[in-house]
Parts: structure tokens; sequence; C-alpha cells
């Protein structure tokens, strides 16, 4: 966008609802948001099933209750993320300041950046986990969710780097000053400078006659001789 500001035009511009549905970052952080319920969604209904031995639950990761926490804090961080995030795109544009926008940009990268490598991690585990959980009976019965949210641990990672990749694009991209040249330069050339008044003290060219002290000067006045010594 020329004359664009991380990204966005000028502060206070309106904002066409369509155009911002259709931008790619909005899309990416609207599927990470679907992807973080699936993940934390189908743990917490079902990740954990009755041991067969008595009515205790246990976390259907290899009975790993590290596994289901971690796996439940990842999606619910993210969906509060993404939901903040697509709230200061919608304000992004209201932001006057161009450091502020630095900031908001940087804190999405790194914020981006940082639940990339989680959601890798976290992906790694889970997996890891479910390999190792033992063939059962409610094992089977929640195998589907355990499935669903390793499954979209993984689709989390693609659509977070993603959302790095355009949050670093945006910080390159930094400001156009060109924008503010040539806002200069229009008001510059669209105003001529103003002449003197009639009456202030200073007359315009064309009443000047002559420059002082152009006359030659007369080296040997009239009436004057050398004396001879």
């Amino acid at each position: 966008m020329e004359g664009a500001s991380f990204g966005a035009g000028r502060a206070g511009a309106a904002l066409d609802p369509v155009s911002f549905a259709r931008r790619p970052q909005t899309l990416l952080r609207v599927a990470s948001w679907v992807f973080s319920i699936a993940v934390f969604g189908p743990i917490v209904n079902e990740g954990y099933v009755n041991t067969d031995s008595g009515p205790e639950l246990r976390c259907v990761f290899n009975g790993n209750a590290g596994a289901c926490r971690f796996g439940v804090a990842l999606g619910l961080g993210a969906f509060l993320a993404c939901a903040a995030f697509l709230l200061l795109d919608v304000r992004f544009q209201q932001i006057s300041s161009v450091r502020d926008r630095r900031r908001a940009v940087l804190l999405d990268l790194g914020f981006s950046g940082l639940w990339s490598f989680l959601w890798f991690v976290g992906f790694c585990f889970l997996t890891n986990q479910w390999q190792r959980t033992a063939p059962g009976l409610a094992t089977t019965q929640a195998g589907d969710a355990a499935r669903a949210a390793i499954a979209f641990s993984f689709f989390s990672i693609l659509s977070w780097v993603a959302l790095t990749v355009k949050a670093l694009q945006r910080f390159r991209l930094g400001t156009d000053m060109s924008l503010f040249a040539t806002e200069q330069l229009s008001t510059g050339a669209s105003q001529a400078y103003p002449g003197y008044p009639v009456g202030s003290g200073v007359e315009g060219t064309e009443t000047y006659q002559s420059p002082p002290f152009t006359e030659t000067l007369d080296t040997s006045p009239k009436g004057y001789q050398v004396p001879a010594y």
C-alpha cells in the first residue's frame, strides 16, 4: 500500500469490513482461532478417561496429566491471543503514532514466533505420549479426540508460522516516508509567498533607481594642485 505505515494507511481512515475480512492476516487469525478450539476442546471434553481398575480419571495421553494440561493451556492461550490480536488489527488503522504501530507489530511478531515454537513442542509432546499409550477400551473411546488434538496442533504450527511471516513483512515494510514528503511538497507548491504590503517601508524593485556607489570618483578634484617640494 502506497503511503502506508506498517501495512496500514493513514490514521483515522475508514475501515472497509469486506477488504479487512479478505486480508490474508485476518483469515490466518480466524483459522488459528478455530484450530485452537479444536485442540483444547476435545482434550477438555474427552481427554480424561476412566482407568480399567477403577473410576479414577486419567489423561488419555499415556496417563500423563501434564500432556493434557499443556494441550489445554496452549490451545486456550492461542484462543485468547487470536481474539486480542484480531481486535488490535481492527484498531490498528486508528493508531496515529508510528512508534505505537511499530510496538504493536513487534508484539505480534514476537508472540507469533513464540507460539509457533510452542505448537511445535506441543505437537511432538502429544504425539510421543499417544504412541506410548497402551491400548484399551477407554483409550479406544477417546482415540478420536486425541488424534484430533494432535492433527490440529500440526495445523496450528503452519498457521502461526504464516502469521509470523506476515508480521515480519509488516515490520520490514515499516513507514513509507514518501507520504509525508508528498504532503509537504504539495502544500509548499500550492502556497505562494506573500509580497510586502504597501506602505510597509520596503519598496519593490520597480522603484529602485540606481545602485549606490556606481559613479566614477574623480581622483583629481578641480582647483587642487599638487604642491612641489
